[in-house]
């Protein structure tokens, strides 16, 4: 069982005859075999539900690893692993997502992407649109001075009209 903990450091462990209510939150990985309901707060930490964890709350942790039962939203900013035996009813919003067969899953997914790729992805599109409304009058142009050609040869001799133009 010590292999299923994610371990950075310090562990918090709370046993299978521990009932919490209330707000919880942690500067330490966590361990729960017990009974939580309300909320959870690691967020730069892991949580892990033992077999025997009941959790009725909305988790925030850095990963997050289930092989209890959870009912609840769950936010991860790296990672969710449903082990075999979970069971999760929530909405679940991370980085990356593990889910074992035999698991039980009812709830929404969204899987966050980090935000430079993203804007990358933004950013290339926007010249080449630029650049398509610009290719049109030099298009027309290159067609008049190459006399009758069409199709993919105009993207070679645009480029040429557009230089001919400044």
């Amino acid at each position: 069982m010590e292999s299923t903990r994610p371990v950075t450091g310090e562990l918090a462990h709370i046993g299978k005859s521990v009932f919490i209510k209330g707000e919880l939150s942690g500067s330490e990985d966590l361990y729960v075999d017990g009974e939580v309901e309300g909320t959870i707060e690691l967020r730069g930490h892991s949580l892990t539900v033992g077999p025997n964890g009941r959790v009725r709350a909305h988790v925030h942790a850095r990963n997050v690893v289930v092989q209890g039962k959870v009912t609840g939203n769950i936010q991860a900013s790296e990672r969710v692993d449903l082990r075999a035996s979970a069971n999760v009813t929530g909405d679940i919003t991370t980085a990356r997502i593990s889910v074992e067969d035999g698991a039980f899953f009812k709830g929404g997914i969204e899987v966050q992407r980090e935000s430079k790729p993203e804007h990358k992805v933004e950013v290339k599109p926007e010249p080449r649109s630029e650049q398509k409304t610009e290719v049109k009058p030099a298009s027309a142009y290159a067609t008049t001075a190459a006399g009758s050609n069409t199709g993919s040869s105009f993207s070679s001799q645009t480029s040429v009209g557009d230089h001919k133009k400044n």
